[in-house]
């Protein structure tokens, strides 16, 4: 007979206890601080929600970061520069280590420049670093708003920050000009001129604007005091609080993500801050530093020393500006010599047109507001477009890019025609056509290729996904076998919102004159934008879709072809 189990009392039991958690070395060193810090402002209370909050993966995303991360190398050389920097105009002979140019008169500024180059330790490296970072910080922000526009991430509730960006990017071109404006070399000094011929271009106030920036005649003794105060002091100051205000609605409005299963306008799908993303943001971080670093070490930028103190008498034969002010020098040497002589004025709108209406009219500040009146949509939208589901969106973005690559190279048209041994003024003939005729061509292009991807994107919706394998039918027909697509990539094809072409208003009773054509006017926009943009599959096409996989399919002029549900699964797998 079995003999029953014996039992263990609570005084010869032992009670089975998690050991208490021990904290790292780092963690350690790092508590006593914060819970300092915690006791008085309440640090714990404030940093955990911002350490949970969840942040989108995906690669575009980055694009933002490289900007934010060029500009904090940008502000850690900056500082390392300014110590040796003499922001002077007062000439002085040149005594310094580098032969070629002792003994001549320059600027101290210009003096200090090829001291920081060639008498300070890491001087080159870091005024390198210092160029490298500030092209490509704008090249960054600009790709960053490409990839905004393009995939509708401006849309309520996020203008302000659209606004805020487009500023950032203005502010960052102004402040790159007045960087490389600072030395006083030849290269330099020559886009000082540029820039003294567009202020001057101003209508009726021009000349005294110029007075006013220069304090007195081109090019004066204040200029590079002036723009030293400007580019170190009053752009940054304001580019930090613009990126401040940038990050802050980032994270009030969440951040936005790309559609797949399980996101909507409601939620966000990703990662939280600590420490999944913080452990990733701190390591891209140090690849943009070492880049740039590597940059600064083996490309060679701006050699000042090669160019000469500025003269104003002199030009750099083949000038050429950073390539972010291109456009705008384009613009200016591609417009024909329209000039107003009205009494003792002259208006230059050879100069004042293409100089000071380019940077307004290029960055498009109210296309956001545009495309909602268009549209009529008044809700949140957190889940992003793909390019092609608006097609007229993205042919609008493709043609001012496209305006944008002409406008570029009229900047340089000289080196176009020294280059490719062309007539300088066939260049420019050709360049004025085509600033206008290549944006057109480019809009209608881009939108037939959007519509093409819809239709793919249609096809492989209803008729799924080609699997390569080939049947011939008794009648010697040949058809590929489809498969199903994934439900992950169905919900892609299927998440973005019809926004329907409005017909002519039928009933205008109980409205103004000025309101039926406000209202005609905003219907005959909706049907330019999406008059030609196919609409999603209904429930029902999907729905006799899967029941067209599921069961034999009828092929051609009555044919059966036979794809049952186990050889799908099959070639699925």
């Amino acid at each position: 007979m079995a003999q029953p189990a014996t039992t263990v009392n609570d005084d010869s039991s032992v009670r089975a206890e998690t050991p208490k958690k021990e904290l790292g070395p780092v963690f350690k060193l790092a508590a006593g601080p914060t819970k300092w810090l915690d006791d008085r402002i309440g640090v714990a209370g404030l940093g955990r929600p911002f350490l949970r909050k969840v942040f989108p993966d995906h690669w575009s995303f980055l694009l933002g970061e490289i900007a934010l991360y060029s500009f904090i190398v940008l502000i850690l050389s900056g500082i390392f520069l300014t110590i040796w920097f003499k922001p002077s105009m007062a000439e002085i002979e040149y005594q310094g280590s580098y032969e070629l140019l002792r003994g001549l008169q320059m600027s101290e500024a210009y003096a200090s420049t090829l001291g920081l180059s060639f008498d300070i330790r890491g001087g080159l490296l870091l005024r390198q670093m210092h160029h490298w970072a500030a092209a490509v910080f704008v090249a960054a922000m600009l790709t960053h708003s490409l990839r905004i526009f393009f995939t509708g991430a401006f849309r309520k509730p996020r203008e302000i920050n659209w606004l805020i960006g487009v500023a950032m990017l203005a502010l960052g071109i102004i402040n790159g000009f007045t960087g490389y404006s600072l030395p006083d070399d030849l290269l330099s000094g020559t886009g000082l001129r540029f820039v003294d011929g567009l202020i001057r271009a101003i209508p009726l106030i021009g000349t005294w604007a110029e007075f006013f920036v220069f304090a007195g005649e081109f090019p004066g003794e204040l200029i590079v005091p002036r723009l030293y105060m400007v580019h170190i002091l009053l752009v940054p100051a304001i580019l930090l609080g613009l990126i401040a205000a940038h990050l802050a609605l980032v994270v009030y409005h969440k951040h936005t993500q790309y559609s797949g299963p399980g996101r909507t306008n409601g939620n966000v799908v990703g990662y939280p801050v600590f420490p999944v993303y913080a452990a990733k943001a701190g390591g891209f971080f140090l690849i943009v530093f070492g880049v740039l670093t590597l940059m600064g070490a083996t490309m060679q930028i701006n050699p000042v020393w090669v160019f000469g103190p500025y003269n104003p008498a002199e030009v750099t034969a083949g000038s050429q500006p950073d390539w972010y002010m291109g456009f705008v020098e384009g613009g200016i040497r591609l417009m024909p010599n329209w000039e107003w002589h009205i009494g003792s004025t002259t208006w230059s709108w050879n100069v004042a047109i293409p100089g000071l209406g380019l940077m307004g009219l290029f960055f498009g500040l109210i296309y956001p507001f545009i495309e909602a009146w268009v549209t009529g949509d008044k809700s949140e939208h957190h889940v992003l477009d793909r390019p092609r589901n608006n097609p007229t969106r993205t042919a609008f973005g493709v043609a001012a890019m496209t305006g944008y690559a002409m406008l570029w190279i009229g900047g340089g048209n000289d080196l176009v025609a020294t280059q490719f041994d062309v007539s300088l003024n066939a260049v420019t003939y050709f360049l004025r056509v085509a600033v206008f005729v290549a944006p057109v061509l480019a809009f209608l292009i881009t939108k037939r290729i959007c519509i093409g991807l819809q239709r793919s994107d249609r096809d492989r919706m209803l008729h799924g996904a080609e699997s390569g394998v080939i049947d011939r039918a008794p009648s010697g027909k040949y058809s590929e076998r489809h498969r199903p697509i994934s439900e992950g990539e169905a919900f892609a094809l299927t998440e973005h919102e019809d926004i329907p072409a409005l017909l002519p208003a039928p009933d205008t009773d109980g409205f103004s004159e000025k309101e039926i054509k406000r209202e005609q006017l905003r219907r005959k926009a909706t049907r330019f934008y999406f008059m030609d943009t196919l609409r999603r599959p209904t429930r029902a096409e999907i729905e006799e879709a899967e029941h067209h996989h599921l069961h034999p399919m009828i092929v051609g002029d009555g044919e059966h072809h036979a794809i049952e549900a186990e050889e799908e699964h099959h070639l699925a797998k």
